[in-house]
């Protein structure tokens, strides 16, 4: 995720490593039928009621029947296939926003009711632990938007389109709305035969029935509920090929085809960048979805990444620098989609990989000297953990702000850790190091313990010491290699900005 400004199958990961994730919270399933229905989570330090624990998702079956205005909410039927982790007598979903009509479990109708933000379904029997189970809801899901949330479904003027991050994705189907329960996705939309719709992964078929069409599209890789993504709109999508025969497909206004094709036709030889520094790409497709909203942020949907149209047609930013944002969200699709945080803390993994793959971008392409940006970043560093937190402890989001998260210090300043690792380690063992992290933990989730062990035993040394100070850190270490560089004093006290 980047905000639009210059201040801004292989297998699942295994059902035993989720259930050590949520082991501390999985007591609190074995609810006592008298108890009353209450929200769960799995104890995010920045989201504590995000997610669920005792069972794991392997599947997403999503039906929605878009009425041809944003006015109305949609039907939508969502099927989960999971396993359980734990024995349980009530199955809690994140769902925040529409009207749940039924609810069945494996096929049997199922009591439900709302519990802060958590649908909590009370199945005919208690579900025994290691089970495989389905749950299906039918409900409605609503584009309306919500007082003091951002994301879940994004008007623009021409239909809808999706932006889940961080929390948001239960604003418009039931699930387990975590990044470490990471699951294939399938989707039916049906919408007038004036709409087109896309997808995350690959099309699996249009049907058109009178005046409406049915659109199917499927996942070929586990994804985090937070990247799904389904665009409706009057839409032109526009085919080429990339690196190796990958299909690229892009979604613009019909209108704006022409005006934004020297933009899209830039998307080969970024991927094939990206695939000289960290290997191949890890999706079955990929493209671009240049939406008619103001959103003030683009997003790394898994597939198809999320941009602002104007983004492109209004003479806002230099091109160097809107190339390098499409950098930004395409390297996301390795760091943050592939490999997913663990939690929430490890955003930094995501968004300091993709800061620094646009910079990287820019020196390479537009002789941008990544250095300058980083002694820049340097003197800030120190004000933005003072108004952010570090960047692997980044302050929790203030009520009403929950994608509060997305501050400086996870961007630049996460960055600014790895600028500091390549001069500690060296450019060979920086670069070994980039290319071992996202195919070790390709189609999974990692954490910063995970990031730093895998950096020690790259470089033949242990760095705990160095990460901590780092990654963990009130003040900002000196530099490797150098010592002139000076952070600025925090200010008394920082304003705090949003970003996402």
């Amino acid at each position: 995720m980047l905000l639009s400004s210059p201040s801004r199958r292989t297998p699942r990961i295994s059902r035993r490593r989720k259930a050590a994730l949520l082991a501390s919270a999985v007591s609190v399933c074995l609810l006592a039928a008298a108890a009353p229905p209450a929200p769960l989570g799995i104890g995010d330090r920045l989201y504590p009621h995000l997610g669920n624990p005792g069972y794991d998702v392997a599947s997403y079956d999503l039906s929605f029947t878009y009425p041809g205005s944003n006015d109305k909410p949609l039907e939508a039927v969502t099927t989960i296939d999971a396993w359980t982790t734990a024995d349980l007598e009530r199955i809690n979903l994140d769902f925040a926003h529409g009207t749940v009509r039924s609810v069945e479990v494996d096929g049997r109708p199922a009591s439900f009711t709302g519990a802060g933000e958590d649908l909590v379904v009370t199945p005919e029997h208690p579900l025994s632990q290691d089970s495989w189970t389905r749950i299906t809801v039918r409900h409605t899901s609503d584009p309306s938007p919500v007082k003091d949330r951002d994301g879940g479904w994004v008007r623009t003027s021409d239909g809808l389109a999706m932006a889940n991050q961080a929390d948001a994705a239960h604003l418009v189907f039931p699930c387990n709305d975590h990044p470490s329960d990471k699951a294939m996705f399938t989707f039916h939309i049906t919408a007038p035969n004036s709409y087109t719709v896309v997808a995350n992964g690959v099309p699996a078929g249009a049907d058109r029935v009178g005046g409406s069409t049915t659109w199917t599209y499927r996942t070929q890789h586990p994804m985090a509920t937070e990247l799904a993504q389904v665009s409706i709109g009057r839409s032109a999508v526009l085919r080429r090929e990339g690196p190796h025969g990958l299909p690229v497909r892009d979604v613009v206004p019909s209108a704006d085809r022409k005006a934004l094709e020297p933009w899209l036709a830039k998307t080969p030889d970024q991927i094939a960048w990206m695939e000289s520094k960290v290997g191949a790409f890890p999706f079955e497709t990929y493209g671009v979805l240049m939406a008619q909203a103001a959103t003030g942020f683009e997003l790394e949907t898994q597939t198809l990444s999320l941009f602002e149209k104007n983004l492109f047609t209004e003479a806002a930013y230099p091109k160097w620098y809107i190339e390098s944002i499409m950098v930004h969200e395409l390297s996301h699709q390795w760091f943050g989609d592939s490999v997913s945080p663990r939690t929430w803390s490890d955003v930094w993994l995501n968004e300091g990989h993709a800061t620094w793959y646009e910079e990287l971008y820019a020196e390479e392409t537009a002789h941008r000297p990544m250095e300058e940006r980083m002694k820049a970043a340097y003197s800030s560093s120190d004000r933005w953990r003072d108004a952010g937190g570090p960047p692997a402890r980044p302050k929790p989001p203030a009520p009403g702000q929950k994608i509060g998260i997305f501050r400086q210090n996870i961007y630049d300043g996460a960055a600014l850790v790895l600028y500091a690792l390549r001069q500690e380690i060296g450019r060979p063992a920086f670069e070994r190091l980039e290319r071992l992290w996202v195919r070790a933990h390709r189609d999974s989730t990692a954490t910063t313990a995970d990031f730093v062990q895998l950096a020690s035993t790259v470089s033949g040394r242990d760095l705990s010491g160095f990460f901590q100070t780092w990654l963990y850190g009130e003040k900002t270490p000196p530099m490797p290699g150098h010592p002139d560089w000076k952070p600025l004093a925090p200010l008394a006290a920082a304003p705090q900005r949003a970003k996402r």
